[in-house]
């Protein structure tokens, strides 16, 4: 049996951190070398074999018929997007519309508020305190009526624009070309 022999040796490198090195002298080993057996394999030869003509023409046409049903989805599906693209974007805008709506109902309301308490401020006598506040209350009342009457309008229209695109799109979509 092989014995190893180990030096050990200080070297000094400058701007190394280690000052000692480990050499160790080991023997070589070589891996014996097998040669794997070698066998004749059998040769399996595919047979030639002519496709009938009936059954290339079924294949033909049926990667036709996937072609064709695959452009038919993308373009649905293309579609489709569209179609959701604009019903988002109708619908957006007309959330805007009504928020916008809704800000103005409340500065109107809140203006009519501050303008009441304002009156109510120089009255001098308790009838006409009454007198101030029956008149604003069915001032406001009429300008609620009013306000709901515009909200519904809008809602009304908003719900009308947004369904468009899609009904148009589904229309569109089950039309039966001629």
């Amino acid at each position: 049996m092989a014995e190893a022999t180990t030096k050990m040796k200080a070297t000094a490198k400058p701007g190394s951190t280690s000052t000692f090195a480990a050499k160790v002298d080991m023997p070589k080993f070589e891996m014996p070398k097998f040669e794997m057996p070698k066998f004749d394999m059998t040769k399996f030869e595919m047979p030639k074999m002519e496709v009938p003509a009936a059954f290339r023409e079924f294949a033909e046409r049926s990667v036709t018929q996937a072609r064709d049903g695959y452009e038919r989805m993308k373009a649905a599906a293309e579609d489709a997007t569209d179609i959701l693209e604009d019903t988002y974007a109708s619908v957006s805008k007309g959330t805007t519309d009504y928020a916008m709506k809704t800000l103005e109902i409340a500065r109107a309301n809140t203006n009519a508020a501050f303008d009441f308490a304002g009156q109510l401020l120089t009255v001098k006598s308790l009838s006409e305190a009454v007198e101030l506040t029956s008149t604003h209350t069915r001032k406001q009342l009429d300008a609620f009526i009013e306000q709901g009457k515009e909200l519904t309008a809008l809602s009304q229209r908003v719900a009308s624009e947004s369904a468009e695109p899609l009904k148009n799109g589904v229309s569109k979509a089950f039309k039966i070309d001629a």
